[in-house]
């Protein structure tokens, strides 16, 4: 079983859905992913908060993984992932744990293809992805601008359903940090497996 542990109330549900559907998508039926494990960031990445987290993850029943998978927000995605995974590699104890910041939301991943949501929760029929959709500030505020009058992004409405629509290959094209997490889970997989 993959363990996510995530920021958001919306991403308990829709990241441990996104994992599934790049397993699925691998033809990977047989590893069930959990419901993530909420955290919030500050507290997340604080000395000794990522290593209780991991801990935690570790010991749930059937665990074989860890997915942590945070925004970046303001900080370098590299650095960051590079020392929670350094931290929390050692408390997993040989369980594989993979670290990703999403640049700089995981919004910013739906904004990258933007262009198969069109017409999807609310989403206008001619959004189209800007140039470098993860130097977005505020992504779900740009969402919210290129839905139809009257809608606006809630994550708690519209993240787990965009998660489980958008078209994550294209979306990867634009996106670093989604290509980052896509190989990541991809390498999980086929360390489980073998």
């Amino acid at each position: 079983m993959i363990v996510p542990i995530v920021e958001g109330h919306a991403e308990r549900e829709s990241v441990p859905l996104f994992i599934r559907r790049l397993l699925h998508d691998q033809q990977v039926f047989d590893l069930p992913v959990r419901q993530g494990i909420r955290v919030p960031r500050d507290q997340l990445l604080k000395r000794h908060e990522l290593e209780r987290k991991v801990e935690y993850a570790r010991r749930q029943d059937g665990a074989q993984a860890v997915v942590i998978l945070v925004d970046a927000d303001d900080d370098c995605p590299r650095d960051v992932a590079i020392d929670a995974r350094r931290r929390g590699e050692p408390v997993a104890a040989g369980m594989p744990v993979s670290v990703v910041l999403a640049k700089t939301e995981i919004e910013a991943w739906f904004i990258a293809g933007i262009e198969s949501l069109r017409g999807f929760q609310g989403i206008g029929h001619d959004a189209a992805s800007p140039a470098d959709p993860e130097d977005i500030r505020d992504a779900k505020g740009w969402l919210s601008r290129h839905m139809v009058t009257g809608r606006t992004y809630v994550p708690a409405h519209n993240q787990a359903s965009m998660a489980a629509r958008v078209d994550y290959q294209l979306a990867a094209t634009r996106s670093r940090s989604l290509r980052k997490f896509i190989k990541d889970v991809t390498q999980i997989a086929d360390r489980l497996r073998s």
